[in-house]
């Protein structure tokens, strides 16, 4: 699954949670990922660059909730 590959993304601070493929229509399927991130540890910006970089497999990043601990 295309998961596996976001999931080689690794830093202190940060924990990937779970993934599914939701359908958005016409036989596109976005994926959704959820993750904890320590904000001293890891910035948005970074992981959001770490992401795009497999542009085989993404086309844009969003970011659907946010929340600071």
């Amino acid at each position: 699954m295309v998961f596996c590959t976001f999931s080689t993304v690794e830093c202190d601070g940060l924990v990937w949670g779970a993934a599914k493929l939701v359908p958005v229509g016409y036989g596109i399927k976005k994926l959704v990922i959820s993750c904890v991130v320590e904000d001293d540890k890891v910035g948005v910006d970074f992981l959001e660059e770490e992401i795009t970089k497999f542009e085989d497999f993404v086309q844009s990043v969003d970011i659907a909730a946010f929340n600071k601990i």
